[in-house]
C-alpha cells in the first residue's frame, strides 16, 4: 500500500540507503512526506471508487446483465494493491511541482494508472493460464465459475476468458476516460498523454516477446529476457509513470529531469522483474497471494532460470531440464536453481540497478522530499516480499 512505500528501511537494505544519502547534500524523507503518501492512496481510492460506480450505472442500465462484469471489475480494481505506478506518477510530479496543493486536480491521471494495471494483470492471467491473483481467483476463472453455476450452455472455459478478455478491453477504455477528467491545461494533459501511449506500446511489445519467449525457451538469452523486463515492466510500471507526472506538472520537462526519471525508471523496472522472477520461485503464496513454482512448471526463460542453466554442471543441468511432475519435484527442482549460484547473480544484478538508480536520482536537479521519497521506493520496489 502507499502509505507502506515509505516505511522504515530494513536493516539489509542500509546499504543501499547510506551511499544514496553520502552522495550529495539532500533533504531526508520528512515526516509529511508519508502523509502525502497516505493522502495519495485515499485520493486515488475514492477517485477511482467514484468513477467505477458512475460508469457502471451507466452500463447496468443499459442491461442489468451486465451487473456482474461491473461487479468483478469493481474488485478487480479495488482489491488490495500496492498502487506503485500512481506513486511514482505522483514523485515524478511533486519533483517538478514542489508541495503543490493542487492534488485533486491530477489524480484522475494517477487513478488511470491503476485502470492501465488492471487491464494487464487481467490479459495477462488469461495468457498465462493464472488460476489465483493477489490471492484471489483470477478474473476468468470467477467468470467461468459463474457460468458453470448458471447451468448455461456451451464451455464454461470459454465464456470466462470470453469475458476476461472484454473485461480488460474495458478497462483499457476506462483508463483513457478516467485520465481526462485531470483538471490541467490541454497541453500538459497532451504531454502526459504521450507518454502513457508510450507505455501502452511497450506493455504491449514486451507482453509479445513474453508470449514468444514460451515457445522459444531453449534460445532466449539474459539480454532478450531484460529487454522483456524494461518493455513489459519498468516501462509502464515505473518510467511512463514519472514522465507522466512530470508532464503534468510541467509540460516539457528540462532535459536533466526527464533524463534521470528514465535512468532511474529503467533500473527499478529491471531490478523490480528480477526480484518477481525470484518470487515466482522461492514466495510464500501466502505473502505474494500467487502460487510459487509456476515458471519452474513451465520452464518459461526467466533471468533466473536463464542463468541457472548457464551455470549449472552437468547434473544440475539434467536435473533442470527435467519436467515437475508434483510439488516434491517442484522444491527439488528450486534447490538446484539456489545451489547453481543463480539466486546470488540475480541478487547482485538487482543490488546494482538499486545503486544505478541512486545515482541517479543523487544527480537529478528535483525537488529533495521527492528525491528521498523515490529513493525509499526504490528500495520498497526491489526488496519486496510480494
Amino acid at each position: 500500500m502507499a502509505g507502506g512505500l515509505l516505511s522504515a528501511v530494513p536493516r539489509s537494505e542500509d546499504d543501499s540507503r547510506a551511499r544514496f544519502m553520502a552522495a550529495g547534500p539532500i533533504d531526508r524523507v520528512e515526516l509529511s512526506a508519508i502523509d502525502e503518501a497516505g493522502a495519495l492512496q485515499r485520493a486515488v481510492e475514492a477517485t477511482l471508487a467514484d468513477f467505477l460506480a458512475r460508469e457502471s450505472v451507466a452500463l447496468e442500465s443499459a442491461d442489468p446483465a451486465l451487473g456482474a462484469l461491473m461487479d468483478l471489475a469493481r474488485s478487480y480494481v479495488l482489491a488490495c494493491g500496492k498502487r506503485l505506478r500512481p506513486t511514482f506518477a505522483y514523485w515524478g510530479w511533486r519533483g517538478l511541482s514542489g508541495r503543490n496543493p493542487e492534488l485533486d486536480a491530477v489524480v484522475p491521471a494517477f487513478a488511470g494508472l491503476e485502470l492501465l494495471h488492471a487491464f494487464a494483470l487481467v490479459q495477462d492471467d488469461v495468457m498465462d493460464g493464472s488460476v489465483t491473483r493477489r490471492g484471489r481467483p483470477t478474473a476468468h476463472q470467477v467468470l467461468a465459475a459463474e457460468h458453470a453455476a448458471a447451468g448455461r450452455a456451451g464451455s464454461a472455459d470459454w465464456f470466462g476468458s470470453a469475458g476476461a478478455v472484454l473485461l480488460g478491453d474495458l478497462l483499457l477504455v476506462w483508463a483513457d476516460r478516467i485520465q481526462l477528467e485531470a483538471r490541467v491545461p490541454t497541453g500538459a494533459l497532451l504531454a502526459a498523454r504521450h507518454h502513457y501511449d508510450d507505455m501502452r506500446i511497450a506493455t504491449i511489445a514486451g507482453q509479445d516477446l513474453d508470449v514468444l519467449s514460451d515457445t522459444e525457451s531453449n534460445v532466449w538469452s539474459v539480454d532478450r529476457a531484460l529487454r522483456v523486463a524494461r518493455l513489459k515492466t519498468a516501462g509502464y510500471t515505473v518510467t511512463g509513470p514519472l514522465l507522466l507526472g512530470a508532464a503534468l506538472a510541467v509540460e516539457e520537462p528540462p532535459v536533466p529531469i526527464a533524463e534521470a526519471y528514465r535512468t532511474y525508471g529503467a533500473a527499478v523496472g529491471e531490478a523490480f522483474q528480477l526480484r518477481d522472477d525470484l518470487l515466482g520461485v522461492f514466495g510464500d503464496p501466502a505473502v505474494t497471494g500467487k502460487p510459487a513454482g509456476d515458471d519452474l512448471r513451465t520452464g518459461k526463460p526467466t533471468v533466473l532460470l536463464l542463468l541457472a542453466r548457464r551455470l549449472a554442471t552437468p547434473s544440475q543441468r539434467k536435473a533442470l531440464r527435467q519436467p515437475p511432475g508434483d510439488p516434491a519435484d517442484l522444491e527439488q527442482l528450486a534447490d538446484v536453481v539456489a545451489e547453481t549460484g543463480a539466486v546470488d547473480a540475480v541478487e547482485a544484478m538487482v543490488e546494482r540497478r538499486t545503486e544505478i538508480a541512486m545515482d541517479a536520482l543523487a544527480g537529478a536537479p528535483i525537488e529533495g522530499a521527492s528525491r528521498s521519497a523515490l529513493a525509499d521506493l526504490a528500495i520498497t520496489a526491489t526488496s519486496r516480499r510480494a
